[in-house]
């Protein structure tokens, strides 16, 4: 659930593990068959849309990650390439060679950090070894970095939950705090994670500029107006039988 008030924005995401309560069901009035057919259009062009946008943010995706191996792992390479064709050079004459050698090891362990982070971005290891908690705190370390915006981890001990939601957890988590970044203009955030019976919920929150309410109401009604972001992470959530819901 992303929420917004006034200048405070967070997300809180529910998912529920098992069979719903009853008692917590409430009875809702039955569309009309007219109501129904708009919602099933609204719906079908929203899912249309949907589709085209995740196709432009996976090439984006694709050039992101050819663009940061090139500007960064690829120059590393190229430079140790050139301290070997020196190192090769030096051995010959035997000047300098013991310097280049620590320049060429320098050069070796930055491209290999580089290849590291890189990968870990695209899929962290301690998601799969620890969960979802311990490749947060690595995750929001990392964007602390990155953004210089504070974020106060608040992660109670949920244990694991299933492989598919913790995965979508992250993946919500990386999409809020990239939002935060781009969008909010906040220097702070929150994530709280707990766990009611069976249901896990993750809340995002900054303290900057929020969704425009036009924006936000075209987004409810028909999963338009905000970009991909927003419409992704709903789908990622209904999917696994969740809920996001912007306040």
């Amino acid at each position: 659930m992303e929420m917004i008030a006034d200048s405070t924005r967070s997300a809180v995401l529910m998912f529920a593990q098992g069979h719903a309560d009853p008692k917590l069901l409430q009875e809702t009035p039955k569309p009309s068959a007219e109501e129904l057919g708009a919602l099933v259009q609204q719906r079908t062009a929203a899912l249309r849309g949907l589709s085209a946008r995740l196709l432009r943010v996976q090439d984006e995706e694709r050039r992101r990650l050819a663009r940061e191996l090139h500007d960064s792992t690829g120059q590393t390479l190229t430079a140790l390439k050139i301290q070997l064709a020196n190192l090769q050079q030096w051995l010959r004459t035997g000047e300098r060679a013991p310097e280049s050698f620590a320049q060429v090891n320098a050069l070796a362990d930055q491209a290999l950090q580089e290849i590291r982070t890189t990968s870990y971005l695209l899929y962290p290891p301690l998601l799969e070894e620890t969960g979802f908690c311990s490749a947060a705190r690595w995750y929001v370390e990392g964007f602390v970095k990155r953004s210089n915006i504070q974020v106060r981890l608040h992660l109670a001990s949920i244990g694991r939950l299933s492989r598919p939601i913790e995965i979508a957890l992250f993946r919500i988590l990386q999409e809020t705090l990239t939002n935060v970044y781009r969008h909010s203009a906040s220097r702070t955030a929150d994530i709280r994670l707990n766990r009611e019976a069976n249901t896990a919920m993750l809340e995002v929150q900054d303290y900057g500029q929020g969704i425009p309410a036009r924006l936000l109401d075209q987004f409810k009604r028909a999963g338009t107006g905000t970009g991909v972001g927003l419409a992704g992470m709903r789908e990622r959530i209904e999917d696994l039988g969740g809920q996001l819901e912007i306040i």
